[in-house]
């Protein structure tokens, strides 16, 4: 697809990737840390589903709200510069989060190390945009996206190794010495940018979209929250009006932070929507399976953290095989064959994932999803790349970041909220049909649904009916993964739909690619 376009790596293109690779890794790693600790923090802080959500979420919430506008200032700025900042930023962050000594305390660390991968995150993908051409450039993404995905999905690993010896506190200060790496890295070997003294940054249309994206990630997790219908409103309400405001904006502004002419190119609005669905099911995935191999099958903290391993061995695996499906049969079908890869990952899990699965299960449903985002990462992100004028890079690195991040914390907060209902519906129609619903007080009732951790810290206050509590607990989780599960079906579904209406195919493709080339040049 690419063979028109001449081939081009820059000086030490090897040693420079593998950097590009090790920021995106901070990035990745911190992603997903906290899901294999947060029944740990639940019962150290006595944390409700919410908030454990909203830990869970903090940093890509942080990324989401904050790409877009980072991805432009790199443009500005340089883009060196802002992975310099983004990494040293990410040093203090990490220590928040380890040493919080509240829940509210460990979301705002979580949130900050979010806010300095969107510093440095995006500018990777927009490096790569503009040092790598040609087939090239296709196989580096395809390493970046797959080796980024892969790194992710053994964070848990890690988590779950520390956990066995030391507190959760330690899964948030893992990427220190990464994060320290990476730094010297970038400072040494990424190639020096002034960025563009000709581009000016929409900073209103920045702040815009920093509180569109943060008062919806932040509605849907007060959502489900008993007495926070109130909070949810406001906030829903303040997304609509600052992301009315921020299309508004962008048709106006002279210089616009997200180009509506570029996002309205079917290779980009399709391939960024199909991003948020792919990536977003993978973090859902994540978040709720490490809550459910712990909660209801009772591994532990390593043992859950590796039971993803299949995952990421198959993004890694899967890897070359997508560009070469890019490159020969074009995206669209290369996104479809991924999405189908999800989809049956999720149909494994909401039917075989209950409260006596085997590890085999486990590990089909997580290869399943592995295959699928590895063979579709690569297209979501290179149609990105491949639709922008390199001028504006960092709008197409900062939009693939975004699929990622925004994916994640919306399917985060969907199936997050889900499972929260879900749990709490059915563990109120057990306690309402036992035989002992009368003995049973609003109290004990309200700290049963709370959450898992709850139910566990009431369990070990009452030995003598411990085995009854757990055991409904556990039914009532498996209930509400069930429902989590098929609504996440449902995405796919959609998104697979929307992929092979909209996207076009392969010769309609390379076409497009051609003229937007042409034009953009």
């Amino acid at each position: 697809m690419t063979s028109a376009i001449a081939d081009k790596t820059p000086p030490r293109a090897k040693t420079v990737l593998a950097t590009l690779i090790l920021v995106a890794g901070v990035a990745n790693i911190n992603l997903a840390v906290a899901n294999v600790a947060l029944p740990d923090i639940g019962k150290d802080f006595d944390a409700s589903s919410v908030a454990l959500n909203l830990v869970a979420v903090g940093y890509s919430l942080g990324l989401a709200a904050s790409v877009l506008y980072f991805g432009a200032l790199g443009d500005r700025h340089g883009r060196k510069r802002m992975l310099i900042i983004g990494m040293g930023l990410s040093i203090p962050a990490s220590l928040i989060a380890g040493f919080a000594p509240s829940v509210e305390v460990l979301f705002a660390g979580r949130l900050l190390g979010g806010i300095a991968a969107g510093l440095a995150y995006p500018t990777t993908l927009a490096i790569i945009t503009a040092l790598w051409q040609g087939p090239s450039r296709t196989k580096a993404i395809a390493s970046w996206s797959a080796l980024g995905g892969a790194i992710s999905a053994l964070g848990p690993v890690l988590s779950g190794g520390l956990l066995e010896v030391f507190s959760w506190h330690s899964v948030f200060l893992v990427t220190l010495p990464l994060a320290v790496i990476a730094l010297v890295g970038a400072l040494k070997l990424v190639p020096k940018d002034g960025g563009d003294a000709r581009e000016s940054v929409d900073n209103l249309g920045g702040v815009l979209s920093i509180f569109f994206v943060g008062a919806m990630v932040l509605s849907l997790n007060f959502l489900p929250m008993a007495g926070a219908g109130l909070i949810a409103g406001i906030l829903a309400a303040i997304a609509i009006a600052a992301g009315i405001g921020f299309f508004l904006r962008q048709h106006r502004a002279p210089t616009p932070l997200f180009d509506l002419t570029i996002a309205a190119r079917p290779t980009f609005w399709v391939a960024a929507f199909g991003g948020v669905v792919v990536f977003g099911t993978l973090m859902g995935a994540m978040y709720i399976g490490q809550q459910y191999l712990q909660n209801v099958l009772e591994y532990s903290t390593l043992a859950a953290g590796a039971s993803v391993l299949p995952a990421a061995a198959s993004m890694v695996l899967v890897a070359p095989l997508s560009a070469r499906m890019v490159e020969n049969h074009g995206s669209r079908l290369t996104l479809l064959a991924g999405f189908a890869f999800i989809a049956l990952g999720m149909v494994v899990a909401m039917t075989m994932w209950n409260e006596h699965a085997h590890y085999w299960q486990v590990a089909l449903v997580y290869i399943c999803i592995g295959l699928g985002v590895g063979i579709a990462g690569t297209p979501a992100s290179r149609s990105l790349t491949g639709s922008v004028p390199l001028s504006r890079a960092g709008m197409a690195s900062s939009m693939s970041d975004l699929q990622r991040d925004l994916g994640g914390a919306i399917m985060q907060s969907i199936l997050g909220a889900i499972l929260t209902a879900g749990y709490a519906h059915n563990l109120s129609k057990q306690i309402a049909g036992s035989p002992d619903a009368d003995t049973v007080t609003n109290q004990t009732q309200a700290a049963l649904t709370k959450s898992f951790a709850s139910a566990d810290d009431l369990a070990a206050r009452y030995p003598d009916h411990a085995t009854e509590i757990l055991s409904a607990a556990r039914q009532a989780f498996v209930d509400g993964d069930f429902f989590a599960y098929a609504a996440a079906i449902i995405v796919v579904v959609a998104g697979a739909l929307v992929v092979s209406i909209f996207y076009p195919n392969v010769k309609k493709e390379r076409q497009l690619m051609k003229e937007y080339a042409s034009v953009d040049n």
